[in-house]
């Protein structure tokens, strides 16, 4: 008997931590899902753009405790591309790997669908283009004398093939209801490639002249 009363008390909180973490394991087994987690890029080139069409989100195969696979444990996790070795215009390939994955502690990954992701870049380049003015239907009886936006040209940026093709930019349609005589708008102005942005936010101010019109327009 000396041999099961010897260092009782060590081996009772050996015993009584053995059930404890068994407690642990089987309170919440290990599950599997799959997740749709968004794509983020950090240390961006300050000269270069991503030109292609990327993938917005991820999905992926994890497995961990049931209860860090609920939908506010993951709100956080993200796929992350670094881009800190890309130095020139070119296209380059990033496999989705752990590493490059956000996920709560305890939580690994199983799989990756897209298992990597390809991505072209383009020397960023700024270019001026003019604002064109558009007009929902004027009122019945009424015509546009004169129209004009300031400012008359906006600088947009983005990548060089993208930029180069846009020849011009244009504002939300307009709404003469109402217009007599000369009328202010502020509105905004819209590139129509997602990858074109304006180098400062692209509000304008639009001067409408309309007049009533007389029986010779009819």
């Amino acid at each position: 008997m000396q041999w099961l009363t010897k260092n009782l008390s060590w081996k009772l909180a050996s015993l009584g931590l053995s059930f404890l973490f068994w407690v642990a394991l089987t309170a919440d087994p290990p599950v599997a899902a799959s997740i749709s987690v968004p794509v983020q890029f950090k240390n961006i080139p300050k000269d270069l753009e991503v030109s292609s069409d990327v993938l917005d989100k991820v999905q992926l195969e994890v497995k961990g405790p049931s209860g860090k696979l609920t939908p506010a444990s993951l709100s956080d996790s993200s796929v992350v591309f670094d881009l800190a070795a890309v130095f020139r215009p070119g296209e380059k390939t990033f496999p989705i790997q752990e590493a490059a994955i956000r996920l709560p502690a305890g939580v690994v990954l199983q799989r990756s669908i897209p298992d990597q992701v390809r991505i072209h870049f383009e020397k960023r380049i700024v270019r001026e283009v003019p604002v064109e003015i558009r007009f929902a239907s004027p009122p019945k009886g009424y015509t546009v004398v004169s129209s004009r936006a300031e400012p008359a040209r906006l600088r947009i940026l983005g990548p060089e093939s993208r930029v180069s093709r846009m020849d011009s930019v244009d504002t939300d349609p307009l709404d003469l209801s109402g217009v007599v005589g000369t009328a202010t708008f502020s509105v905004q102005a819209y590139t129509a490639d997602p990858r074109v942005r304006f180098e400062s936010g692209g509000r304008v101010r639009v001067i409408v002249v309309a007049r009533k019109s007389d029986g010779s327009e009819h």
